[in-house]
């Protein structure tokens, strides 16, 4: 799949309408300490308000300066850089810390919001250009507190974390360990890399037919998959996927069916649509680390087709519930941002 301009501007309208839309908002992480925090997102965390919620905000400026990377020369660029400067500054991103290490908030959006905080930290060191080096060095020391968070807190995480909302943490995982390879953060790959083989090497038998919850919009199974996948080599990896997920048919026959989002209005229930994109780039990534001629592929290539094209057309503007943020997941899956 290819990801036109026509696209991209598409799902980049999404983020544009809403990194500055105050309302609706959901507060959800937010721990009152005194009566002077009763204020509006825009003032506890100046950078990132807007989405709906903290980490919607986060990625939705990581698929605009994604997207504004890949089209430098169109002038979709003009106007992600427009409208991302205008939270990306080093003022905001002060104040963004300062709430980050308020009493109370050590478990702020941990791990989802904070792993893709990370993300976005990646994706700015990664563009060279004026104004994107500009908001990477304004965001690097808020991405410091975050790695050293995370850092103490996967050194007291006992066990993985098995579900399929935010607070999984194999996606999360994926997240992290990406920024640490492109930032060169050393010491926190090996961590996470020590950590993955830890709580998930052993895994046999992956329950996916339990999968999904109604309410999923990332696959426990597929997701660590996905992750071990980044820290086994090809032959160890296939060895592995055939203890953990032994239902993955070798002669080609159809397998493992997109969700039915009986409700995309409903904030809980829409979540299915993401899900269809998550499995989607997911599936995507195990391909990538078979080894050519492995009878699992054409079964693996259906599924992720399905999946891609059931979650795509799910991306519009009609409902704020999921416009919010399925933009983030589809321009993820496009532009094979787990494949780096």
């Amino acid at each position: 799949m290819k990801l036109s301009v026509a696209a991209a501007e598409r799902f980049a309208n999404l983020a544009l309408a809403c990194i500055h839309r105050e309302y609706p908002t959901k507060l959800g992480q937010h721990v009152l300490n005194s009566d002077a925090d009763v204020r509006p997102a825009r003032e506890l965390t100046p950078a990132f308000y807007g989405c709906y919620d903290w980490h919607s905000a986060v990625h939705g400026h990581w698929m605009l300066i994604r997207l504004a990377r890949i089209f430098q020369d169109e002038p979709l660029a003009d106007r992600v850089k427009y409208a991302v400067g205008r939270n990306l500054t080093a003022g905001n991103l002060q104040q963004e810390q300062e709430y980050l290490q308020g009493k109370g908030r050590e478990s702020f959006e941990r791990p989802y919001g904070l792993a893709w905080l990370l993300r976005l930290a990646a994706e700015l060191r990664g563009w060279n250009d004026t104004d994107a080096q500009q908001w990477s060095a304004a965001l690097t020391p808020l991405a410091g507190v975050v790695e050293q968070r995370l850092c103490h807190w996967l050194g007291k995480l006992s066990h993985p974390v098995r579900s399929g909302e935010h607070s999984q943490s194999a996606f999360s995982f994926g997240l992290m360990l990406d920024y640490a390879w492109a930032c060169d953060r050393r010491e926190f790959a090996r961590l996470l890399e020590a950590k993955i083989r830890d709580f998930y090497a052993g895994d046999r038998d992956g329950p996916l037919a339990y999968e999904p919850s109604g309410e999923d919009f990332l696959s426990p199974c597929l997701a660590e998959a996905d992750v071990v996948r980044r820290v086994m080599p090809g032959t160890e990896f296939a060895e592995w996927l055939e203890q953990f997920l032994p239902q993955i048919p070798r002669d080609g026959s159809p397998w493992l069916q997109p969700a039915r989002v009986p409700d995309p209005s409903d904030p809980k229930l829409g979540h299915l649509d993401g899900l269809n994109l998550s499995r989607a780039w997911m599936l995507r990534g195990v391909l990538q680390a078979l080894p050519k001629g492995d009878a699992r592929i054409p079964s693996l290539q259906a599924a992720a087709g399905e999946h891609a094209a059931a979650g795509l057309a799910s991306v519009s503007s009609e409902n704020y519930e999921g416009a919010h943020w399925l933009g983030t997941f589809a321009v993820y899956l496009l532009t094979e941002s787990a494949a780096q």
